[in-house]
């Protein structure tokens, strides 16, 4: 995520390293891939912990880090994914850091409490895949019913 920060900052100068990528950033980033490597796939890895949840495991010795990743595709983030914090005690303490209470999410934090063996998960925006592989300009062209933060119902 540094590197790419550097990549997508390039003459920008308002990027900062705890920041997440914008849209210009991730097109800036897979830009640079494509030249260099002609590949349209990219991996960002190692988010800074400020701008991933509370649930991403935290490298032993980079507690400012999360193992998580970005997967971009022709400059499009795609899919989110990261390795989970399986402690019950470190998701309470990292919950904690984000100004988060514990209780609306008890049953959550039950399945840990016992123990719980170290595991990983992503999510894959299919609307986001689809828009890339038929080079639509807009999501809204790549799903039936559109929903985002001002359309809710159809």
């Amino acid at each position: 995520m540094a590197e790419a920060l550097r990549i997508a900052g390039a003459g920008r100068g308002d990027l900062d390293p705890r920041d997440d990528l914008d849209p210009a950033g991730e097109r800036a980033v897979a830009a640079w891939v494509r030249e260099r490597t002609g590949h349209e796939f990219a991996f960002v890895t190692e988010y800074p912990a400020s701008v991933r949840p509370f649930y991403h495991h935290r490298p032993a010795g980079s507690p400012q880090l999360t193992a998580s990743f970005d997967l971009l595709w022709k400059g499009l983030e795609i899919t989110t994914g990261a390795q989970r914090e399986h402690r019950y005690d470190m998701l309470l303490a990292q919950a904690a850091e984000q100004g988060l209470s514990p209780e609306p999410m008890r049953w959550y934090l039950d399945c840990f409490r016992y123990g719980c063996p170290p595991h990983g998960g992503f999510g894959l925006g299919l609307g986001r895949a689809l828009m890339a592989l038929l080079g639509l300009d807009s999501i809204r062209e790549a799903t039936f019913l559109f929903r985002g933060p001002n359309r809710l119902t159809p």
